[in-house]
């Protein structure tokens, strides 16, 4: 089974990043991310046993999950041979820095191998992204947004009758 650690998003925000998704579909083609699959990864685990699925519960049980306001100000593209990734980027947190490093810790204390690179955080729009007008990077966010966010869910990934399907497989909610 394929598991990642992540914050989801209530439908209004959810609203205002399918906005900018929009003005990148108006720009160019691509495979564009389903409105339920919008997420922000705090951690990747890839490939598990299913009897490694509690270990991951665990881990997520003992991380302190702190209620924090969520900033999306900016997005980009990593470049690709074959069409760009583009993202929504947030800004600077110091909570959801924190959040994702005692989360790794926890995960890589119960064995669990991570990817070693600097957690970006982003969500990501659409992958394989050509474009047929010129678009700027800073007139795809448009106006800044935010939300509030208080829970982490650790998600299944798997393909249903051809889609990308992700399922909240438990979740730990902060206290406000």
């Amino acid at each position: 089974m394929r598991l990642f650690l992540a914050i989801n998003f209530d439908a209004q925000t959810k609203e205002h990043i399918l906005a900018v998704q929009g003005r990148l579909r108006e720009a160019g083609r691509g495979s564009f991310s389903h409105p339920e699959n919008l997420h922000l990864t705090l951690a990747f685990l890839g490939e598990v046993e299913p009897r490694r699925e509690a270990a991951a519960r665990e881990a997520l049980d003992s991380t302190a999950v702190p209620p924090m306001k969520l900033i999306f100000d900016h997005a980009g593209r990593f470049r690709r041979e074959g069409g760009d990734i583009w993202w929504l980027g947030l800004g600077t947190n110091k909570a959801l820095i924190t959040l994702q490093k005692e989360l790794s810790a926890h995960l890589q204390g119960k064995g669990f191998i991570l990817e070693n690179r600097r957690f970006s955080p982003h969500i990501t729009l659409a992958r394989q992204v050509l474009l047929h007008k010129a678009l700027d990077e800073s007139q795809l966010l448009g106006i800044p947004f935010g939300t509030e966010a208080d829970t982490v869910s650790l998600m299944l990934s798997e393909r249903v009758n051809g889609k990308l399907t992700y399922t909240q497989r438990h979740a730990v909610r902060g206290k406000r």
